[in-house]
């Protein structure tokens, strides 16, 4: 317990899982949360004089089954392992912590998304600049940048790490920033000591092995150094590896990309879908036809990250525009990426040693692909599928002494043996045959020296005291060759060794440990000659990811007969037939999309006020608009018949109630919030997608709002942002008379019998009518509370806002005694016309119509 506690200081706000023999053990508080966390069972111990500890384990061959769950719990886990064979070992057995794995920080398969980024971010304040840096150890990928506080919060939206590394002085403002996009973000303090420039620098110096970082552009980032410097100490201290992969940490630039904030992300559903939270009906989902895991992860950056550059977005076109026209080739080039495993993250667990032999194999595998993927692509026309297959690196070398070491189906384990081939290591080999064929050795050691020494009852015998040795009668001690060396004297004969028999008992007891070692060593060998082609096989692994998002781009554009669209740099976003890329592959069999047009510019129609009913289409013509725009600047095909899409900074949305309970605030102040955040940082290159503001407070309260905001978007130069922006609130349909840039337009529907069938046509005008009742029969509210809310809109609509009044005055004439008769009449006859009125004559039977006709006249009978 004393060595428990001495490690258990070094790692304080960690679980502890200390390997005693063959378990992993907690103890005290450790024990208590890994009990409720992994449902094992909480026991104690006696700690000698002291009191009983809590204590709770589980079977070490079990830790890759127990460890990911306390992980996904938030929890970071230092795993202690024995580092000596308790055997030999004097005393208390050797323990360290191997590594510290975190939400940010592992290496683990079991942990790790192989279609997400696992980043951990490292965040320094100082003033008014904010230095931030993250890595994926998984992959390789360490960046760094500076940006404005105000800033901060877009920052961590658009990388979206798993952990956040900060000092403590920013401990609330950074909880408060994550308490309102995602609360399950790790933060872990960083000890003050650790941000300091002359050491972060100088631990980027040495880990890179340079005398300065102008050759990474980083030189004058003092804040960025810092929290590059972060984020590398943390690294170092949790895996105790060699990190050699992270081999070039690089500038991000977040003005490259569009920005997509968290509420954006959530309401166009472009990683996950509203309701369910799972990627299920999400964009990501219809437009992941990627075949490698590297394609998947850089799938998920591109969709989350749009591009701002108009010749790198049409560059990314183009190449898609060539996978479609050459669709043998396209085809061959999938087939070949079904088989190429995750390098990224197969050379990071090979750099810091934990790749297994099948690993190694994946690594063989794969790279056995890039010389045909290479011959495919030089077959293209596009440029930049072209410089892709230049730059893909050929490792034939490598993946021949791959195949000349390790057998093609190896164990997933060190442990098991038989890894390396046979003829590759003579020793080995040697090894192998003694230990599998010692008896055979000896039989042939028998008849040889039974052939040199010409004695026949010669025989070669083995026991626990004295090994092997050769056994010779007395009646031949004569015939005994000089080299013989005597062992042992016995009544009837004498036993001898020799040199030749003592070398093979040395190898023969100790074959078996000896062929583990060395498979080990031989293994570690070529692990290592992988390790030195990190670099060449990083960047194939980028390549690939690259060429299998253009491949899964191209799939989508022909399955789904997406267009190419027209992007510039222009104010101009013109649609023609456009079709929500999620919504019409979700269709039920037999229904089918109605497109619709949308044309916006900065300089005649920059905002569209769109009316109509609830459920016809005004939500999904919004979001179609938004995902169009940004699959443009991703640089996909789009579901449409043409687009003209000018390059759009910032996608903003403000879509339906949510609130913020916990954080005390109610559905109408984030509504608030939500405009308040897109008025502020909109520009006239934005797309901004209103569906309803001012719907959580009174009708005239919410009116002034939304007609202010809109007046404001289209007054102010700095913010005249194409807007669209859907709305109940038919009074602001007077704005398109009193502002140029404001226009009306209208989703299409047609009353038949008192219903309403929708059309999801857009088109210019205003609807007269939001249809809430006729929704709300559809819905199933009883007839009864339909009726009278028809009854309450015809007296709002002519002006009497006090819906009660007719009942009060009604209630007033059947109290009063003079015209009780008359009242009454009048009153129950307007309740039998009404009832009368909504009978649905088309859907009675004959005998229910006798029946009907039966009780209204009962009801007639007692009026009178």
């Amino acid at each position: 317990m004393a060595q428990y506690y001495k490690i258990k200081q070094q790692h304080p706000d960690t679980i502890l899982l200390f390997r005693v023999g063959d378990f992993f053990e907690t103890f005290e508080e450790d024990a208590k949360i890994a009990s409720k966390v992994l449902g094992i069972t909480l026991t104690k111990r006696s700690n000698g004089a002291a009191e009983d500890v809590p204590l709770a384990g589980f079977p070490h061959h079990a830790i890759d089954a127990y460890l990911p769950k306390l992980v996904r719990a938030g929890y970071r886990v230092a795993v202690c392992e024995q580092m000596e064979n308790p055997k030999f070992a004097k005393g208390i057995v050797k323990r360290e912590v191997i590594e510290v794995v975190t939400p940010g920080v592992t290496l683990s398969d079991k942990l790790l998304d192989h279609k997400k980024n696992n980043y951990v971010l490292g965040v320094f304040v100082k003033d008014d600049l904010v230095g931030l840096s993250f890595s994926d150890i998984s992959t390789g990928e360490f960046y760094v940048y500076e940006t404005k506080l105000d800033q901060l919060s877009e920052q961590i939206q658009l990388i979206n790490p798993s952990e956040i590394l900060y000092h403590k002085r920013d401990k609330d403002y950074l909880t408060k920033i994550l308490s309102k996009i995602n609360p399950e973000i790790r933060l872990t303090k960083i000890e003050d000591w650790i941000f300091n420039f002359d050491y972060t620098n100088e631990m980027l110096l040495n880990h890179f092995k340079t005398v300065t970082l102008k050759g990474f552009g980083i030189d004058r980032l003092q804040n960025g150094i810092i929290a590059a410097g972060i984020v590398l100490h943390y690294l170092q201290e949790t895996q105790r590896v060699n990190l050699s992969h992270l081999n070039k940490i690089s500038i991000y630039n977040p003005s490259d990309y569009m920005i997509l904030d968290y509420s954006t992300k959530r309401n166009l559903e472009i990683i996950t879908s509203m309701q369910e939270g799972t990627r299920e009906g999400s964009l990501i989902s219809i437009l992941d036809k990627t075949q490698t895991a590297m394609g998947g992860r850089l799938l998920k950056k591109w969709i989350s990250a749009p591009l701002r550059d108009v010749n790198a977005i049409n560059q990314r076109l183009n190449a898609v525009e060539n996978l479609i026209k050459e669709k043998s080739l396209r085809k061959d080039l999938i087939n070949q990426l079904k088989e190429i495993g995750d390098l990224e993250r197969l050379i990071s667990k090979v750099c810091t040693g934990r790749a297994n032999p099948r690993e190694i194999i994946a690594v063989k595998t794969s790279l056995k692909k890039i010389p045909v993927v290479k011959e495919l692509l030089n077959k293209l026309s596009d440029s930049t599928l072209k410089k892709v297959g230049d730059s893909l690196k050929d490792l034939t070398e490598l993946v021949e002494k791959i195949s000349d070491a390790i057998i093609d189906s190896p164990p997933a384990s060190l442990t098991e043996g038989g890894i390396i081939k046979s003829g590759f290591s003579p020793e080995l080999d040697e090894l192998r045959e003694i230990a599998f064929h010692g008896k055979e050795w000896i039989s042939n050691l028998q008849q040889k020296e039974r052939e040199r020494t010409g004695i026949p009852s010669l025989k070669v015998g083995f026991n626990n005291v004295f090994g092997y040795y050769i056994d010779i009668s007395n009646a031949h001690k004569s015939k005994v060759p000089a080299d013989y060396i005597r062992k042992q004297t016995l009544v009837n004969s004498e036993r001898y060794i020799t040199p030749e028999l003592k070398t093979f008992e040395e190898k023969i007891l100790h074959a078996e440990e000896k062929i583990g070692e060395l498979e080990y060593q031989l293994f570690n060998e070529i692990r290592n000659l992988v390790a030195l082609e990190a670099e060449s096989i990083q960047t194939n692994a980028r390549l690939i990811g690259m060429l299998d998002v253009f491949l899964s781009f191209a799939e989508c554009a022909e399955e789904y007969n997406y267009v190419k669209p027209e992007v510039d740099e222009g104010n101009e976003i013109e649609i023609l037939q456009g079709r929500h890329p999620v919504v019409e592959r979700i269709l039920s069999p037999g229904e089918k999309f109605t497109p619709n047009d949308c044309k916006l510019n900065n300089s005649d129609q920059q905002i569209i006020l769109l009316t109509g009913p609830n459920m016809a289409g005004k939500s999904v013509y919004l979001r179609q608009v938004g995902l169009i725009v940004l699959l443009a600047q991703i640089g996909s095909f789009v579901p449409a018949s043409k687009a003209k899409i000018g390059i759009v900074d910032r996608i903003f949305t403000r879509v339906g109630a949510s609130d913020n309970i916990t954080a005390g605030e109610s559905t109408f102040l984030v509504e608030m919030q939500e405009a308040a955040n897109i008025l502020n940082n909109a520009t006239s290159k934005s797309l901004i997608l209103l569906d309803e503001i001012g719907r959580g407070t009174s009708t005239f309260d919410g009116i002034s709002i939304a007609w202010a905001i809109t007046e404001y978007l289209h007054e102010n130069p700095d913010v005249a942002a194409k807007t669209l922006f859907a709305t109940h609130y038919h009074e602001l349909n007077e704005m398109a008379d009193l502002f140029p840039r404001i226009k009306n337009y209208k989703v299409e529907v047609r009353e038949y019998d008192d219903k309403v069938i929708f059309l999801h046509r857009v088109n210019p005008g205003r609807a007269d009518h939001s249809y809430g009742i006729q929704v709300a029969m559809m819905a199933g509210l009883p007839v009864f509370v339909t009726n009278r809310a028809k009854e309450i809109l015809n007296n709002l609509e002519s002006k009497e806002l006090t819906p009660y009044e007719v009942k009060k005055e009604r209630l007033k004439k059947l109290k009063s005694e003079t015209d009780n008769q008359i009242s009454l009449f009048e009153f129950k006859d307007d309740e039998l016309r009404t009832e009368i009125k909504n009978l649905e004559l088309n859907s009675l039977t004959p005998i229910e119509a006798l029946n009907k006709l039966n009780e209204l006249k009962r009801k007639m009978e007692k009026n009178d």
